[in-house]
């Protein structure tokens, strides 16, 4: 099973069968803050929130990280007593928060891949997002061997955009109808990181998310 990452109040592992309960639950509150900035076709339906959604969903997760295309977490709290002993902390439980998603490997000369979050807007705000956000980038950079890392954005999407901005991601520019979202092909402004800057940034990230 791929590791679990930690930051500092916060814990990213893969979903299984039995975080359905709670990911169903925080996704039915909060599909209307979620659903204007999440991909899909023009007169597609909401995705469901049933279990075979779920299993498969966590199927084509496996599948991707299986072929290197891309590693799927969830993101939970972590206890408030901190890990007991004898719990194996890959497989630790901790109130689900959201996810955060490493997606569109490519190797090669590109050695690069993008990052996807979420989190419930009950948690929204208090730094949980970019926590998640970096232990993404150490994991990227130094577990998997990548050279850049981007993030794309709705340019309205203010809450997104505050997450990059605490990170001080380079803007590259906007990225005109990238995406299809809502039905609608949205211009997104792509933020990026190399390995260069995140060597230059990696103490002050650590101290600031991560620890």
């Amino acid at each position: 099973m791929q590791p679990a990452l930690y930051a500092k109040r916060i814990f990213l592992r893969p979903l299984g069968e039995s975080d359905f309960k709670a990911w169903s639950e925080v996704r039915k509150r909060c599909l209307g803050w979620l659903m204007p900035w999440e991909p899909r076709p023009a007169g597609a339906a909401p995705l469901s929130y049933d279990y075979p959604v779920f299993s498969a969903r966590n199927a084509v997760r496996k599948r991707e990280e299986e072929l290197g295309m891309g590693h799927g977490f969830g993101i939970f709290l972590k206890p408030s007593g901190g890990f007991a002993n004898n719990q194996s902390r890959s497989n630790s439980t901790g109130r689900f928060i959201g996810e955060a998603n490493l997606s569109s490997i490519q190797r090669r000369p590109f050695q690069t891949g993008t990052i996807g979050y979420w989190i419930d807007y009950q948690f929204a705000g208090n730094g949980y997002a970019p926590e998640a956000v970096v232990a993404l980038f150490q994991f990227s950079f130094e577990r998997l061997g990548l050279h850049r890392i981007q993030i794309a954005i709705v340019p309205r999407n203010s809450a997104s955009r505050r997450v990059v901005d605490k990170l001080n991601l380079r803007d590259e520019g906007i990225a005109v109808r990238y995406l299809e979202i809502n039905g609608s092909w949205e211009d997104h402004i792509i933020y990026a990181i190399t390995l260069e800057e995140w060597l230059q940034r990696k103490s002050m990230y650590v101290l600031q998310w991560l620890r």
